[in-house]
């Protein structure tokens, strides 16, 4: 069944990190719909390597209006996590149980967000006390699925886990 999916995104993210996981999103029949403040936007991935075309402002959506949350990785949700906007968006998405799947930084929007502690997470090793501090099981694996809802990976070299764990959680 397809699914519609929220990707918060924003200039700076690790290119491989977005565009390999949208595209077995793709593949799998899911919808993509890019968020950042404004649509029509264009961001651009910290190695040039690519470019998104927003299509809703944050402003503009709800997460009621999704199935899914996918985080990419870089220093885009560093970013995002100074707007509130993007906070709320994240935390009524952990409420609601609905998947989210963050790779590499990704999960820093967890941790502002406040809704990591108890939950078995990974990220890239630079954010490990950070997760710990939030109140996270870490755990230093390529990938790790918590509750049937919470996909979270460290780096690109993860991609191929990553992608199979949250395609899994999609069905």
């Amino acid at each position: 069944m397809s699914k519609k999916i929220a990707v918060v995104v924003t200039d700076l993210f690790e290119d491989s990190e977005y565009t390999e996981p949208v595209k077995a999103f793709k593949e799998a029949g899911h919808e993509i719909v890019t968020i950042e403040k404004e649509s029509g936007t264009t961001v651009t991935g910290k190695n040039k390597e690519a470019s998104v075309t927003i299509d809703k402002g944050i402003d503009d959506v709800k997460p009621a209006d999704f199935d899914a949350l996918f985080i990419p990785g870089g220093f885009s949700p560093d970013m995002l996590r100074a707007d509130d906007r993007f906070v709320t968006f994240t935390k009524q998405f952990a409420e609601s149980k609905k998947p989210i799947m963050a790779i590499c930084h990704g999960p820093q929007l967890l941790i502002t967000a406040k809704v990591l502690k108890g939950r078995d997470v990974t990220g890239y090793k630079s954010i490990h006390v950070d997760l710990e501090n939030a109140g996270a099981n870490l755990h230093d694996k390529e990938v790790v699925v918590c509750g049937g809802n919470l996909v979270t990976s460290r780096t690109p070299d993860d991609l191929p886990a990553f992608n199979r764990e949250s395609l899994n959680v999609l069905k």
